[in-house]
């Protein structure tokens, strides 16, 4: 691993220590671990004791995720550079929720639960940025309940297509979303079939709102998709 990784200049690029004083990111760095992870490389895994570490990622790509008794996968989200998770082990001390697997090569520091708990008592900035986090992953969870419970297939893809667009950035009305999603992946999102995300996907395509791009995904037309979404959300 590149020593520039295991300094403070690593964490300072990071959302959730924003504005920190140097002496406090030296130190911060310091109580960390270092990892370098290879691709599709288990990070945590659903059910493992309650080691408490929060984890920082600095570069590579995430996914969490889950698997039914029966086998089938639900993935709740990926996380880019910059995320942090864990967190809600290192707050209520309980086993861990979900998985965690690399997507790409990937390379986190983790702080353990007691240092993190101390860094939220003693820096109310980086306090009100995880109160934020986790009201975001509440809103999250929520809608996706909503559209499981009320939304059919095709809908709920437009609606994870859309959220997708918006996370990787939309100009001029396109997103590009590269490398596209695979549609097993896709599937798990929204508790569906591969078959049926392929279907639905080669609809939007004659439709003009899908097309590849070698390995990319392109959104032609986000402004649209979003009309669709909220005309049977209700949102809009």
């Amino acid at each position: 691993m590149d020593p520039p990784f295991r300094s403070s200049l690593a964490l300072r690029s990071l959302p959730l220590f924003a504005g920190l004083p140097d002496a406090r990111l030296e130190r911060l760095a310091q109580q960390c671990r270092w990892q370098h992870l290879t691709a599709h490389q288990p990070l945590l895994l659903r059910g493992d004791p309650p080691s408490g570490d929060v984890y920082l990622l600095l570069s590579g790509r995430l996914r969490v995720t889950s698997y039914s008794a029966g086998g089938r996968q639900v993935s709740f989200r990926d996380s880019v550079k910059g995320d942090w998770f864990g967190d809600m082990a290192a707050i209520d001390g309980e086993p861990r929720s979900a998985d965690v697997v690399t997507l790409e090569a990937s390379t986190v520091a983790s702080l353990d639960g007691a240092a993190f708990m101390a860094l939220l008592r003693e820096e109310p900035l980086v306090a009100e940025r995880e109160m934020r986090h986790l009201v975001g992953l509440v809103r999250q969870l929520s809608q996706r309940v909503i559209e499981l419970s009320t939304l059919g297939v095709q809908n709920r893809l437009h609606a994870e297509l859309l959220r997708m667009a918006r996370a990787e950035g939309v100009v001029d009305n396109v997103a590009r979303l590269d490398p596209a999603p695979l549609h097993e992946a896709l599937a798990s999102r929204i508790s569906t079939q591969r078959e049926q995300v392929s279907r639905e996907l080669a609809q939007l395509t004659r439709d003009g709102l899908v097309e590849k791009d070698g390995k990319a995904m392109v959104l032609r037309d986000v402004e649209r998709l979003s009309r669709m979404v909220a005309q049977v959300s209700g949102a809009g």
